[in-house]
């Protein structure tokens, strides 16, 4: 079996199903059977309009009617590109025209309610109640086929439409399958986007692939009242989950004792954590505030991964638990990692099991030893094809001419190392801060400043250049417009912690909640706000800057 479609017909059955729960708390369901049924109905249609191959654009609020035209996409052998609707903000409008002109899409697909609206991108709803089911042909599909494009994050450079094939999207959904040992999954909850490759893959797809039910919400519920998701898991008897460590960090900040004494999280067996730096803290906050409603210890299952592989690089195995150690700081930031009682904590990501991987130094001697820092390369079969329309890019970043596994290997981009078998993910190249000659990475500079005011919002860091080929470091920091008779305060307790924590002078910029960008999978954009930053279109409220990065700014303006 090469296909996607294929493994998922045989498992087509009225006993499994898709449950939506709306905003409203209404619920919708379609079953296996008429999930295939209507996907069908939408392939006989997109065929009908010659668009074999051709990628569509999928722009749909939260919910099944996204699942319906993602399959008949699949089923017609059309390339669906999953992306947010353009009204979620001008950020996302922007978005999807870069998307469309990138990848060349012919049509854009949408749900009735929003066709209107998307008029000016001629976006159709597609007719599937007019089409026979039962006329549908199926294509011809090989494992080198291309299922869908996933654009990245667009966090550190513009998107890029990955090309994930068939034979990439099994290979690594039976990885997550393997996870599970000799306890299958039965049923996932999630609220995580559609067009996030964890979403996509790590909840709608995993269903599909494992003949398992799925019962997900929107988003924008979770945000606003994030108590529904752990009661979705709780009411439904949910065994897996997937989160990215806000979820998990936003729950235990934000759910009451009254709530979580209606919850029960006792059937939970795997929560997954991923797509964005694992932080011990969060883990262990969020263990135990909800060990009372069942959640154990061993239910952790810290990964790493990345769209290029299609989702899953590492994870921990169902049952194993959480590996947290600690690393000496001044032998990290000279790329060593060094085990030291009181040092810097760093989350496991699991072992390397069916994909090879190899830690290479960046600059280009080779593999380096366990315990030493480099960048990340992965080979094997869930290695995606490459970029859309981007043969330099594809030829940089999947490097071809390796004796590996299958000839190819993935440079990540990201920083880590393996120690005992275990990888440990500590940043992205390109965000590395250099200072007098050690290596500084943003998300350590954010933890601490968040440490020093933990009321604050998000945090930036990255560094910028000094005419003697160093960096200053900058961090601009969400506060409440309410404290602005207290920016001062805040400025010094922010500043005291990282310059005690790091031994660096800072230049701080205090600015409104919502001004630190981040990508549509919530990732930090820190190279977006560097340029932000240094073209002064930033709007701070305070700010305390070193007098050459003020120097910066004025040369810039």
């Amino acid at each position: 079996m090469t296909d996607f479609v294929t493994h998922v017909r045989n498992r087509i059955s009225d006993d499994r199903e898709f449950v939506f729960v709306r905003d409203d708390g209404g619920r919708n369901r379609l079953t296996f059977a008429e999930l295939d049924r209507r996907a069908r109905a939408t392939a006989v249609w997109l065929a009908g309009r010659g668009l074999t191959d051709q990628p569509v654009l999928l722009l749909y609020p939260a919910g099944l009617d996204f699942t319906v035209a993602f399959l008949g996409c699949l089923y017609a052998r059309v390339p669906a590109i999953p992306a947010p609707l353009p009204d979620a903000g001008t950020p996302h409008a922007s978005r999807v025209r870069t998307l469309m002109r990138d990848a060349g899409a012919r049509l854009v697909l949408t749900d009735p309610a929003h066709a209107s609206g998307l008029s000016g991108l001629s976006a159709r709803v597609a007719d599937a109640a007019t089409a026979d089911p039962d006329a549908w042909t199926p294509p011809a599909l090989t494992g080198g086929t291309i299922a869908y494009l996933q654009y990245t994050s667009g966090s550190t450079s513009d998107p890029r439409g990955v090309e994930v094939s068939h034979g990439n999207l099994l290979h690594n959904l039976e990885l997550f399958r393997s996870l599970a040992r000799e306890r299958p999954v039965r049923r996932l909850a999630g609220w995580l986007p559609h067009y996030h490759d964890m979403g996509l893959v790590g909840l709608q797809l995993q269903a599909l692939h494992a003949a398992a039910d799925l019962v997900f919400m929107s988003p924008a519920a979770f945000v606003a009242r994030p108590v529904r998701w752990l009661e979705l898991i709780s009411r439904h008897g949910a065994d897996w989950t997937v989160s990215p460590d806000f979820g998990y960090a936003w729950c235990t900040r934000r759910i009451t004792d009254e709530q979580l004494a209606g919850l029960d999280l006792s059937t939970l067996t795997m929560a997954l954590s991923g797509a964005e730096p694992i932080r011990a803290g969060t883990l262990a906050a969020f263990e135990r505030r909800f060990a009372p409603a069942g959640f154990r210890p061993t239910t952790w299952n810290p990964g790493y991964g990345l769209a290029e592989c299609t989702l899953m690089v590492t994870c921990v195995p169902q049952g194993q638990g959480v590996t947290v150690r600690r690393f000496d700081p001044s032998a990290l930031q000279r790329h060593r990692a060094v085990p030291a009682p009181e040092g810097t904590p760093l989350v496991a990501c699991g072992p390397v099991s069916g994909l090879d991987l190899r830690i290479v130094d960046p600059g280009g001697s080779g593999p380096v030893a366990d315990g030493e820092i480099g960048e990340i390369w992965v080979a094997g079969p869930s290695v995606a094809l490459g970029y859309r329309g981007r043969p330099a890019e594809t030829r940089a970043t999947f490097r071809a001419g390796d004796p590996a596994l299958h000839g190819r290997w993935l440079r990540t981009g990201d920083l880590g190392f393996l120690l005992d078998g275990q990888l440990y993910v500590t940043g992205r190249i390109k965000d590395v801060i250099i200072v007098n000659g050690r290596n500084l990475y943003p998300q350590d500079l954010e933890e601490a400043a968040a440490r020093a005011n933990p009321a604050a919002g998000r945090s930036a860091a990255f560094g910028v250049r000094r005419d003697d080929g160093g960096e200053h470091v900058v961090l601009v920091q969400e506060v409440r417009r309410g404290q602005s008779g207290a920016l001062g305060e805040t400025a010094g307790r922010v500043m005291d912690q990282v310059t005690r924590e790091f031994g660096i002078p800072l230049s701080l910029m205090l600015v409104p909640r919502g001004a630190v960008r981040q990508t549509t999978s919530g990732k930090l954009r820190r190279r977006h706000m560097r340029e932000l930053f240094l073209s002064g279109r930033l709007a701070p409220l305070h700010a305390e800057l070193e007098p050459a990065v003020n120097d910066l700014l004025e040369t810039v303006a």
